[in-house]
């Protein structure tokens, strides 16, 4: 099967020869060139990573392979990507800042799985000895089901606390402030993916948003 994106570059090549400074930033950065550069030029470009030839100052060329991780999924996807990209290594060289997501936002999936816990616990503490009719579904669930409930909830915690990290790292380059960072973390821990993978989403667009105004 072709690749869409090798298909198209010679034109995205073309495309990135008015931005060289980008791709100084891509040579640097991802292709961990050390000498200085006083130019780059992109010779070509596919689905897995892109291939640069470097004008060091001393005047000697060198070619370098820069990744593209995850691999592009077609041709739409290579502008976002590459602005992404350009991005995170401006960031990484100290050109432009790290994007700060100082207001609270909570996706509306984060609820229905904080719903589905509520409801595993419910299957799970209800008091044993109660006559009260409200836990008469958790009794005739464990009847049927058992401990199944507890289960999913010790496998849920166990995957959510590597993601509470995760996400704690995330408001931490964020800046998300320590009152909206403990409300994500604590979000993660029902929620897990649909909080980090929100606070990326953000992160990935006020990038582009910044990269756009500058160009």
């Amino acid at each position: 099967m072709a690749d869409p994106v090798a298909e198209k570059s010679s034109f995205l090549c073309m495309y990135m020869s008015s931005h060289p400074d980008t791709l100084v930033a891509y040579a640097k950065w991802y292709g961990k060139v050390q000498e200085p550069i006083s130019s780059a030029d992109m010779t070509g470009i596919d689905t897995k990573g892109m291939n640069l030839r470097c004008t060091l100052r001393s005047g000697q060329k060198k070619e370098v392979r820069v990744p593209i991780e995850p691999p592009l999924k077609g041709y739409d996807d290579v502008k976002p990507r590459l602005l992404e990209m350009k991005a995170l290594a401006q960031e990484g060289l100290g050109m432009i800042k790290t994007p700060v997501l100082n207001e609270l936002e909570i996706p509306a999936a984060a609820w229905a799985i904080v719903l589905l816990v509520a409801v595993l616990c419910y299957l799970t503490f209800f008091p044993r000895d109660s006559d009260h009719p409200a836990w008469i579904p958790a009794k005739l669930w464990h009847g049927i089901a058992g401990d199944s409930a507890k289960y999913a909830l010790i496998f849920l915690a166990f995957c959510h606390f590597f993601e509470m990290m995760y996400t704690a790292y995330l408001c931490y380059s964020y800046k998300t402030g320590i009152v909206h960072g403990l409300i994500y973390v604590a979000m993660t821990a029902t929620s897990g993916l649909y909080i980090w993978r929100d606070l990326r989403r953000r992160a990935q667009t006020a990038r582009i948003n910044s990269v756009m105004k500058i160009e």
